[in-house]
């Protein structure tokens, strides 16, 4: 899919993963499911492995998950164990043999493993691979884990992934089936989301975000500690705290602003609800005489609302999405194509005709949307139209497992506040700053903001470009 086309001008998500232990149960089904609850978090490419004890079988392919998945291609995946990915490619570019689940025969037995982050030291694990003979067939550090795996030391699956923990650096929330068991493991930073419930007919589920878990019907539902190992297995629930979180953790700030569904929660926190605070803070930072105050569909709804209640400003719908016409294979024509964002987004034209409008949106990358979005305010009769964004300026690229763009594609690197908001046409331009944002989530620390003010919460390096791998892989 071309850029234009592939949606808004916002940081893409990395993957979501799910794992299920449901004995009795149609564990792929029920994994096709959580992975339609998690397609938000990647559209490129799904899998499902399933083991029933005896064998493992996978099916993986690039596209969404209703066509990925059918009922012939899920009736050979049957068992009591199940681990699931939607990916859209971090480290790696949209390539079948990047797809994920990974999943290999080993002296242990086979092992499949589904990754939602990005290790900031795959360069050097990779390096150490080659020069030990190991092959390798795609440019996903996925496909490291799960070939550093094969050649752990240990007497059970716990023990191997304990051990490799201390090597993998950066941000990994780990689904890992085995043929008798699914593990979920998350990095001592806890970058990135991963929680676990109770199924009511017995079993368990864990997946990138709660709002799946719920999908399935769990129960009990808490999130996996940073550092921690949970197998899910006939041995009921193990949890072991394999290292000690980082202090202070790195939790994903975008997961509020942007990534998590709104039914979700995050750190203990409701999404919609930090969204809703977000929109406040924008309102109390920088208010501005407007007549309507309207979202940038679908994220900054609530805090659309939020700005709305704050202020005393109507909220109302300004733009109507198609949700799907960033979701297709086909490519538009070069008429079509010159729409631009006019093929994603319409307006209600008379909920803005005439009147100071309020734009809020959840963030501003390469800023190849935002203008866009205020032409069409403008066309359809606005009289001025306001920017506000739930965030801070995005002038720093992420190594933790978000598709930002490089220094040189970050328009807040290259240019200043006063800057953009000439660029995109707008009358007004306000980012909600850093202590804003921190105020609506309710925490001073244990976030990583490295993406607004450049201070990694661990060494990177910037060579570990997302394609970076794909050189000798053509």
């Amino acid at each position: 899919m071309s850029d234009w086309l592939n949606g808004e001008d916002a940081p893409r998500e990395e993957c979501g993963v799910i794992g299920i232990f449901a004995p009795s149960e149609d564990v792929a089904r029920m994994a096709f499911f959580g992975l339609f609850a998690l397609q938000h978090r990647g559209q490129e490419a799904a899998g499902i492995a399933v083991s029933d004890g005896r064998s493992m079988r996978l099916h993986k392919d690039t596209g969404l998950v209703s066509q990925v998945f059918r009922p012939e291609s899920l009736a050979p995946l049957r068992g009591d164990y199940a681990i699931g990915h939607t990916r859209y490619s971090t480290t790696g570019s949209s390539v079948l043999r990047n797809a994920q689940p990974f999943m290999i025969e080993t002296r242990y037995g086979p092992v499949a493993v589904a990754h939602n982050g990005n290790l900031t030291n795959s360069a050097e694990l990779r390096q150490d691979l080659l020069r030990r003979g190991v092959g390798l067939q795609s440019s996903s550090d996925t496909e490291v884990i799960t070939l550093m795996l094969a050649g752990a030391e240990g007497s059970t699956w716990m023990e191997r992934i304990h051990g490799l923990m201390y090597r993998w650096q950066g941000a990994y929330s780990l689904v890992i089936l085995t043929l008798n068991g699914v593990f979920a493991v998350r990095d001592p930073w806890g970058f990135r989301p991963l929680s676990v419930g109770i199924l009511p007919g017995g079993g368990h589920v864990c997946a990138s975000e709660t709002g799946a878990l719920r999908t399935l019907g769990c129960q009990a539902i808490r999130e996996v500690k940073p550092g921690e190992i949970i197998s899910l297995s006939n041995n009921a629930l193990t949890v072991k705290q394999a290292l000690p979180p980082a202090q202070p953790t790195a939790l994903c700030t975008f997961e509020h602003i942007y990534f998590s569904r709104p039914d979700s929660f995050w750190d203990g926190r409701s999404v919609h609800e930090v969204r809703q605070k977000l929109g406040r803070e924008l309102a109390r930072e920088n208010g501005v005489s407007a007549d309507v105050v309207i979202p940038v569909p679908d994220s900054s709804i609530p805090a659309a609302i939020g700005y709305a209640m704050e202020s005393g400003i109507p909220y109302n719908d300004g733009f109507i999405k198609n949700r799907y016409i960033g979701r297709t294979f086909i490519e538009p024509t070069d008429s079509l194509r010159r729409q631009g964002v006019a093929l994603k987004f319409n307006v209600i034209n008379e909920n803005v005709l005439g009147k100071r409008v309020v734009m809020i949106d959840d963030s501003i990358v390469r800023g190849n949307t935002t203008g866009p979005l205020v032409r069409l305010l403008r066309e359809a009769g606005a009289r001025e139209v306001h920017v506000r964004i739930t965030c801070p300026p995005i002038s720093h690229p992420c190594f933790m497992g978000v598709d930002m763009g490089t220094y040189e594609e970050l328009i807040a690197h290259r240019m200043s506040v006063a800057e953009i908001c000439e660029w995109v046409g707008a009358d007004s331009l306000h980012f909600l700053s850093l202590e804003g944002m921190m105020r609506a989530i309710g925490r001073n620390e244990g976030y990583c903001n490295a993406c607004f003010t450049g201070h990694y919460p661990l060494d990177v390096h910037f060579s570990g470009v997302k394609t970076g791998f794909e050189k000798a892989l053509v």
